[in-house]
């Protein structure tokens, strides 16, 4: 009777144990961590929201998003809607210079300091479009 109970309770603790691992998981979306990964996607040329990976982006106030360029193809990374006033204000890998994705491994990052919803966009290839979602 008595190997039966402890059977029973280390069961009991088992199963306990998996379902407190489980609620305590984060699963969403969310990166864990200071920087989140997003690539720019084979063949993004031809694509608009699909052309990043994930999208929308959601990070945390503080987290930092660095864009892989995974094409062959020349990209940026522009925030803002195309042709907006502000496009590129907030941040903006460029057509030049050290964090321009100018081919294939390059990469751009910006830290976000402050939670909303930010569109962005390749100014190069206007139907590519993102959003990021800082909370």
């Amino acid at each position: 009777m008595v190997s039966k109970t402890i059977y029973l309770t280390a069961s009991l603790l088992a199963i306990l144990s998996v379902i407190a691992i489980g609620a305590s998981t984060d699963n969403s979306v969310f990166a864990q961590g200071d920087k989140v990964q997003a690539s720019i996607v084979p063949g993004a040329t031809t694509l608009t929201d699909t052309a990043v990976d994930p999208n929308p982006i959601q990070v945390k106030v503080g987290q930092t998003v660095v864009w892989t360029n995974d094409d062959s193809a020349f990209h940026t990374v522009t925030s803002g809607k195309i042709g907006a006033a502000d496009a590129g204000q907030l941040f903006d890998s460029g057509l030049a210079g050290p964090t321009a994705l100018t081919s294939k491994g390059k990469t751009f990052e910006h830290t976000f300091d402050t939670a909303g919803e930010i569109d962005y966009h390749c100014t190069l290839h206007p139907a590519m479009t993102g959003k990021i979602i800082v909370t």
